[in-house]
């Protein structure tokens, strides 16, 4: 009996530790939502600036924006849609007829930015507040707009990544060492 006494006793301690390591590690909704922003922001920052200057005005149909439009669609995007969240941060002002590669960028990178303020200043309580958008999203939470935005340039990502695969270009996701 003494050495099942002990046996429980070793399981409960071994469990009540565990809980107590598990509940140590919680989640925040700021914290994953701006992990996903900054890493959404790198990754099409690398797309980016793999096409060469002399083919962002490349586009696979006639009907089609051309790479440089690409970068500043996400751009104005991102700034429309960020202002539903409130904030105390200043929207950039950019240009979304950037026709360089270097401007596109920069109006790209800005309106990260831009999102990376307005997300700080939020907490995991604020960023589930309803705030009104606009037709297309409707009343939604402020981690949805993020989230959608977020959505979208993975959208306008693979398009990009096309472009850049028909101009010879391989992806910085795609290469390999």
């Amino acid at each position: 009996m003494t050495n099942r006494i002990r046996v429980l006793l070793f399981v409960g301690i071994a469990l009540f530790s565990g809980v107590s390591a598990a509940s140590a590690q919680t989640a925040s909704l700021k914290a994953e939502l701006l992990k996903d922003w900054l890493d959404m922001k790198e990754t099409i920052h690398k797309l980016a600036d793999a096409m060469p200057e002399d083919k962002y005005s490349y586009k696979s149909t006639p009907a089609q924006r051309d790479f440089g439009q690409q970068v500043t669609h996400i751009a104005g995007a991102n700034v429309l849609n960020l202002r539903f969240l409130g904030g105390k941060a200043a929207a950039p002002t950019i240009s979304r007829t950037a026709t360089s590669k270097a401007e596109a960028i920069k109006a790209m990178d800005a309106s990260f930015d831009y999102g990376t303020a307005l997300i700080n200043e939020q907490t995991d309580q604020s960023l589930m507040g309803i705030v009104q958008t606009n037709a297309f999203l409707g009343p939604s939470s402020r981690a949805r707009v993020v989230w959608f935005l977020i959505g979208h340039t993975w959208d306008i990502y693979g398009q990009m990544v096309v472009y850049l695969r028909l101009t010879g270009g391989t992806p910085p996701a795609s290469q390999r060492p």
